[in-house]
């Protein structure tokens, strides 16, 4: 298992604070109001509105993989999480150290043409420069002629659009990719977030039955952010653990109709995520996630979602025993 401890940074105003959590680095919106909910209390999305600026990296990391980082030498695949909500605007300065050109392109938010982060339009940033990408985001409401534009909120992600073809392929392939969460205004906020890429037949470009492992405490509110790379399609799969169908993965109460699932079909360039309460009415386990595809689950495209007890002991779970079989 490799554990790393990353920093949560707040970009509100500007000011930047850190907290020690054990998961990917985030770019976090400012912490909502905590409601009332039937067994305790929730930590809820405030309302978008703000102006915020990152800086992010592209590198080449040691093992000849490529990845973004909010630090000169601290890249990761996959890249930082950058977490907004609806009716913010974010202004990326953007640094390419490597000796290719490279760019910055987002699913799911508004930028203007200059911020496409492709060749044809010239947005790419050549070896040594800088780019800032501003990406805005909006809350839902209707246009001037009755009809109803859906907001921002959702499971994004950003990558590379240029190296290696003219349309980035060697980039994804080799790590240039990240998440984005838009939350909504009363968004249920998670206690940690985690983010799993399918990209051909690895999971995070991590070899073949060497997906990352995951942990949390029985209680845990979990969130998962899952995308989709490469050539194939996969069926992303977690056991123990179920979620709805719907944009946060949560149902609104008894009435709401989304089917909840376990299984779920994605191909490349798809993005969705979920919460779940971990080990809720299954207990602590070595969970297993994985793609469904059978030959896939064999050729190594799995991990395991560590649920522990309060003690910190997982039933039955010896470390580094699920290679192989997940």
């Amino acid at each position: 298992m490799d554990r790393r401890t990353f920093h949560r940074r707040l970009l509100a105003g500007g000011a930047v604070a850190a907290a020690s959590l054990p998961v990917a680095p985030l770019v976090s919106s400012a912490a909502g109001a905590d409601v009332s909910a039937a067994g305790g209390t929730v930590r809820t999305a405030p309302a978008g509105g703000e102006v915020k600026h990152l800086r992010l990296y592209a590198e080449k990391l040691p093992d000849g993989q490529l990845g973004y980082g909010l630090e000169k030498g601290a890249a990761t695949v996959p890249g930082p999480l950058i977490e907004l909500n609806e009716g913010d605007t974010l202004h990326v300065a953007f640094e390419n150290t490597l000796d290719v050109p490279v760019s910055l392109h987002v699913h799911g938010l508004d930028y203007e043409i200059t911020n496409d982060g492709t060749r044809h339009t010239r947005s790419d940033v050549e070896p040594g420069g800088t780019r800032t990408y501003t990406w805005r985001t909006h809350a839902p409401g209707r246009r001037e002629d009755g009809t109803w534009r859906a907001g921002s909120a959702g499971y994004w992600h950003y990558h590379d659009h240029v190296v290696g073809t003219e349309h980035g392929t060697g980039g994804i392939r080799k790590g240039l990719y990240g998440p984005v969460v838009v939350r909504r205004k009363g968004d249920v906020l998670p206690d940690r977030t985690h983010t799993i890429v399918f990209n051909d037949m690895l999971i995070n470009n991590r070899p073949a039955h060497g997906g990352p492992d995951f942990e949390a405490t029985t209680g845990d509110r979990v969130e998962f952010v899952m995308i989709t790379h490469g050539e194939y399609y996969h069926t992303f799969h977690l056991h123990g653990h179920r979620w709805a169908d719907n944009r946060t993965g949560l149902l609104t109460g008894p009435d709401d109709p989304s089917r909840v699932i376990d299984n779920k079909i994605v191909g490349p360039a798809d993005s969705f995520g979920f919460q779940v309460i971990a080990g809720e009415g299954v207990g602590a386990g070595a969970w297993m996630y994985h793609c469904h595809v059978q030959s896939h689950s064999d050729m190594g495209m799995v991990g395991l979602f560590l649920v522990r007890k309060p003690d910190g002991t997982i039933p039955g779970y010896e470390p580094h025993d699920h290679g192989g079989h997940g």
